[in-house]
């Protein structure tokens, strides 16, 4: 595995959506989920708004998009200050191996110091051993199992 230091790690522009909406596409397909284009709209909608704490970071190799981070604030009852949730990341499966999720990662982690938040934290699927490996390596497992309830 090799880095490249040619990868810029931003927030997400309003002109980035043509390149942003495939791998969000992936992303889905990836989970075997199909979300419907309102909340597509919805979610490209928020990373704008400065009054909804949910951001889009990307990785770019000069104007390409490569992978993305999305990424929100949020009060809990376990601390005095946010959390920050990593709630998706994606990187394209031809870059994979450059470290661009470990610097994505690194750039919302920069962003919860910032804003001094207490945690840091995200989920992945038990079969998504891929990323693990990255997990595994940035970050400690601390055995949560998640349930849903379906509203």
């Amino acid at each position: 595995m090799s880095q490249s230091p040619n990868i810029l790690i931003t927030s997400v522009k309003p002109e980035d959506y043509t390149q942003w909406l495939p791998y969000w596409l992936s992303y889905q397909e990836f989970y075997k989920v199909q979300l419907a284009d309102e909340v597509t709209a919805a979610t490209w909608k928020r990373f704008f708004d400065e009054n909804v704490p949910v951001y889009c970071a990307v990785a770019r190799e000069g104007e390409k998009i490569l992978g993305f981070a999305h990424y929100l604030f949020h009060d809990s009852t376990w601390g005095i200050n946010n959390f920050c949730y990593l709630e998706d990341l994606f990187v394209h499966p031809a870059t994979r191996g450059k470290h661009i999720g470990k610097k994505l990662i690194q750039y919302v982690k920069e962003k919860a110091q910032a804003k001094n938040s207490d945690r840091f934290y995200w989920h992945t699927q038990e079969s998504n051993k891929v990323a693990q490996r990255l997990y595994n390596w940035v970050a400690e497992e601390p055995g949560v199992i998640e349930y849903r309830m379906t509203l």
